[in-house]
């Protein structure tokens, strides 16, 4: 079996998908049922649903848990650089050949029937975890939650809901209310779910679901606060108040992820220590990640390189906080996004932090805008704007103009993949 095995195998399911696309869960089940059920046998799980935040939230619920030496499988999506990055097996990423033989056995038992890739492979997911013994899996919703492959699991340990925002607005409703309805559908009976601030509209619809099926809820302002103060965190919960070191992961908006996620650890039982590791251990790629090496640092030259794979109007509102909680610099961007993104959205909260966009095209994805595209985007919200051929050529150009700043490459998780496969 070589090295793209993997590979080969989900560019054949990647062929399966059903000609009408809907959300639900008949193609999963009846998939899981054919493998004998193996989301029966899996640990106590922590579902996390949102828009925003989850995989940071997740990152630091994985510090806090192997602080203490136990064994935790995660999965989360999308990938950046490789496959086997979603499925991560007691804390080491999935070996090639057990990914290609769950991958197969998955092809075999679907038997040709239509299903999406992610199906298939969140089915793959829970076979893998059902084998392998763990004390808690870490379960990130990938699209929504009410209808997501994720949401089989009947009875997790407890769930997860960090910030909602418009996204995917297509499959989850044009309202923030309807969006967040279906992310409330991780919700369980008597299963505790820690939420993160949400808008009101959000809340509503959350606490909506929460009475509907009787699910408590521990809510951040109102259970439990987060905050940066003297550079330290300060959390509480009821009387209880802790100070914690900064979060590793960069970003103002990383003390609310944290504080989600040591709600969720305090609730499970785990200590001061484990929170302090969640906060000082956790490592969350393409998350305001300073890279420091490669042909983009090299390029950018005297800059300074931070990279973010943020795509939504929320994710520019929290990437602008954070540059300008950052020292002053002038700051341009290299922005590449999808054409079914919120660009103008995106774009309009970065313009009070950001001097200049570099528009380019995301390599290899044929969904990508062009980098006219991107330009145009960021000229009708008011930034100077350019085009450029790559990330490296955008680089060298604004290394050239400005001398000493700071470079954002941001837009898009697969075009922080790219960038990733190159740089560190």
């Amino acid at each position: 079996m070589n090295d793209l095995q993997s590979d080969k195998i989900l560019k054949r399911l990647s062929s399966l998908y059903p000609v009408w696309t809907d959300l639900s869960l008949h193609r999963p089940r009846r998939l899981l049922s054919k493998l004998g059920h193996p989301e029966d046998g899996l640990p106590p799980v922590v579902h996390i649903a949102g828009t925003n935040g989850k995989g940071s939230t997740l990152a630091m619920l994985r510090a806090g848990m192997e602080s203490k030496n136990l064994r935790v499988h995660a999965y989360i999506s999308p990938h950046l650089t490789k496959f086997h990055e979603r499925i991560r097996i007691s804390g080491s990423l999935i070996g090639e050949r057990e990914l290609a033989g769950i991958l197969e056995e998955c092809e075999h038992s679907n038997c040709g029937d239509p299903i999406t890739l992610f199906e298939i492979t969140t089915c793959a997911a829970f076979l893998a975890f059902s084998r392998a013994g763990a004390d808690y899996l870490l379960l990130e919703v990938g699209l929504g939650g009410r209808l997501d492959a994720t949401n089989i699991v009947a009875q997790p340990a407890l769930t997860v809901i960090t910030p909602v925002s418009y996204d995917h607005q297509q499959f989850l409703g044009d309202s923030l209310a309807k969006i967040a309805a279906e992310k409330a559908g991780v919700l369980k009976p008597g299963v505790t779910c820690v939420v993160s601030r949400q808008h009101p509209e959000s809340m509503a619809a959350i606490k909506s679901r929460a009475a509907e099926v009787g699910a408590p809820l521990l809510v951040q302002d109102l259970d439990w606060t987060s905050e940066l103060r003297n550079g330290r965190l300060e959390f509480s919960h009821n009387s209880e108040s802790l100070t914690l070191p900064r979060p590793r992961l960069a970003g103002v908006h990383q003390a609310e992820n944290a504080g989600a996620a040591i709600m969720a650890l305090k609730h499970l039982g785990f200590g001061t220590a484990a929170m302090e590791a969640a906060v000082t251990r956790a490592d969350w790629p393409a998350r305001m990640q300073k890279l420091n090496a490669g042909p983009l640092v090299e390029a950018a030259g005297q800059s300074e390189v931070w990279l973010d794979g943020g795509h939504n109007p929320a994710a520019g509102c929290a990437l602008a906080k954070s540059l300008e909680a950052m020292p002053a610099r002038s700051t341009h961007l290299i922005c590449g996004m999808q054409g079914n993104k919120d660009i103008d959205g995106f774009l309009r909260f970065l313009r009070s932090a950001a001097d200049k966009v570099y528009g380019v095209a995301i390599p290899g994805h044929d969904a990508s805008l062009p980098a006219r595209s991107v330009a145009d985007a960021a000229a009708k919200v008011g930034f100077p704007s350019e085009t450029a051929s790559c990330a490296e050529e955008a680089a060298s150009r604004i290394s050239e103009n400005l001398g000493s700043g700071r470079i954002l490459v941001c837009g898009s998780l697969y075009l922080a993949g790219s960038i990733l496969m190159e740089n560190a």
